[in-house]
């Protein structure tokens, strides 16, 4: 998988990519990164990339033209052309192709964008390039996103002072996604906001599965050595050994961490009806403490 990304401080990303996770996706050639200076792209002396806003108002607006060249050199065209291409190549072959893989998807980093989630992660990790534009000062002249842009995206609802981190978050969240960047495959999916448990595909070992598939809700605690801590002691349930137990009582903690944390999750969360038993527990003895 590749991503690209405009910048006006290219040197922002001179450590970000290498350590951890993706310094060994780079090493291992299973994520490349492209980091472009848009001051390249332009055409006078003071290699200007910003100008003020029409109709007046605070700050500076990253100009149109050098982001423009900075696309067309990456072979991107205006997003219309590209889909009058795919549409064409759709109908010289008919046959549909099971994920999107091979198209290139564009997109401006930007305080006024979707949330950027894990589900996007997802989807975004079966595409073979991404191009991440990111915002600076006011932003970015409103002609590149509806010319050339496929999605804004935003990590967040805080501004920052400009998509540099963003992009990072963006290439980090989705890279370790990819079959092989992860050293068990099985991390990506048994985590907060995860897939539901018919959707794993991770191979069964022969030992039984001692945890849930997140379906959308947060992870559940975890624990190490020592077994004693601070005063603290390991839930007794982890040491146990019985898989049914640890997996009934980590579901219930996603359910108790998420319903403390994130309630807003529990509305879209892939629910059984055992899980709307222990989270109406859950509630009631929440209610009954409140008393």
């Amino acid at each position: 998988m590749r991503f690209e990304i405009l910048t006006i401080f290219p040197g922002f990303f001179a450590g970000i990519f290498e350590n951890g996770i993706l310094r060994r996706a780079l090493a291992e050639e299973l994520v490349s990164v492209g980091v472009h200076d848009l001051r390249a792209f332009t055409h006078d002396r003071h290699r200007t990339v910003d100008d003020r806003p029409f109709g007046g108002g605070e700050g500076m607006v990253l100009k149109p033209e050098p982001l423009a060249e900075a696309l067309a050199s990456l072979g991107i065209q205006p997003k219309a052309e590209r889909r009058a291409a795919l549409q064409s190549a759709e109908k010289s072959s008919p046959a549909p192709s099971p994920t999107p893989t091979g198209q290139t998807r564009v997109i401006l980093l930007s305080a006024q964008g979707r949330p950027f989630t894990q589900a996007m992660a997802r989807e975004l990790a079966t595409v073979e390039r991404v191009v991440l534009i990111c915002g600076r000062y006011e932003g970015v002249d409103e002609r590149i996103n509806q010319l050339y842009c496929d999605l804004e995206l935003s990590i967040g609802d805080y501004v920052l002072s400009g998509g540099e981190l963003a992009a990072a978050v963006v290439v980090d969240a989705v890279s370790r996604l990819i079959p092989g960047v992860l050293g068990n495959e099985a991390s990506g999916e048994f985590e907060s906001f995860g897939v539901a448990d018919a959707e794993i595909t991770s191979a069964d070992d022969g030992v039984p599965r001692s945890q849930h598939g997140a379906g959308g809700l947060l992870d559940y605690p975890h624990f190490t050595r020592p077994a004693e801590f601070g005063g603290l002691s390991v839930p007794a349930t982890l040491l146990n050994g019985d898989h049914k137990e640890i997996r009934r009582w980590r579901r219930e903690q996603q359910l108790r961490k998420t319903l403390a944390n994130r309630p807003d999750l529990l509305e879209g969360a892939v629910l059984s009806k055992e899980d709307e038993k222990l989270l109406e527990a859950i509630r009631e003895e929440s209610a009954g403490k409140l008393r």
